[in-house]
């Protein structure tokens, strides 16, 4: 990996909004170069999502870093994502979180990313194969929560294994062909929701496919 394209990256980050350190160094820390598939390589530090299968993407880095940082992770909480894909979006997290519960639908997928965690040595990761729409009830409540899918609501069964004072960062249906990444904070009286800024992800949707096998 050529270094010049690692910091070349960072800078545009920064530029684009990235203002948090400690996210941008976990950015820096994670090779995104092990989670691009081949025909991609030459493309991995680029600010640009891309294929990894099973109709899925690897996020846009920009997006990764705004998602992250809107999640407020400098407790270091107990951490659940919804949609590990590649597991980019997971090993950033990991750099930032004590424990990260991470879910994925496509069996392939997860197979791939959990052989990437063990690459990195990454054991405040723990995923597992299921329907994502569920959360992990068993886990809950989860500190902060990330969904990277796009749902037309709030899914009631996730927001319920969100923490008092904690924090969901998820993007979400708010018109025709238009999505935004909005913050949920849970308060002791309910639940307070901003839109921060708008995006394209692949639908979050319920139950798990056929490739589960």
């Amino acid at each position: 990996m050529n270094p010049a394209l690692r910091i070349r990256l960072l800078m545009e980050l920064r530029r684009s909004g990235i203002t948090d350190t400690r996210v941008l160094a976990a950015i820096e820390k994670v090779p995104r170069d092990l989670f691009v598939a081949e025909p991609f390589a030459d493309q991995a530090w680029d600010n640009a999502a891309l294929p990894i299968g099973c109709g899925q993407t690897i996020s846009q880095p920009l997006v990764v870093g705004l998602m992250t940082q809107a999640l407020e992770l400098g407790s270091r909480p107990k951490v659940l994502e919804i949609g590990t894909g590649s597991g980019y979006q997971t090993a950033v997290l990991a750099q930032l979180s004590r424990r990260v519960y991470t879910l994925e639908r496509h069996k392939a997928l997860l197979t791939e990313a959990e052989a990437r965690f063990r690459l990195l040595r990454l054991t405040n990761v723990v995923a597992m194969h299921g329907d994502g729409m569920r959360g992990w009830p068993a886990q809950a409540p989860f500190e902060r929560v990330i969904i990277t899918a796009a749902a037309r609501e709030l899914p009631h069964a996730i927001i319920g294994q969100l923490a008092v004072g904690g924090v969901l960062v998820t993007p979400l249906d708010t018109g025709p062909d238009r999505q935004d990444v909005v913050r949920v904070r849970r308060t002791e009286s309910g639940f307070e929701t901003e839109t921060l800024f708008p995006v394209r992800f692949v639908p979050l949707v319920p139950g798990v496919p056929d490739d589960a096998g």
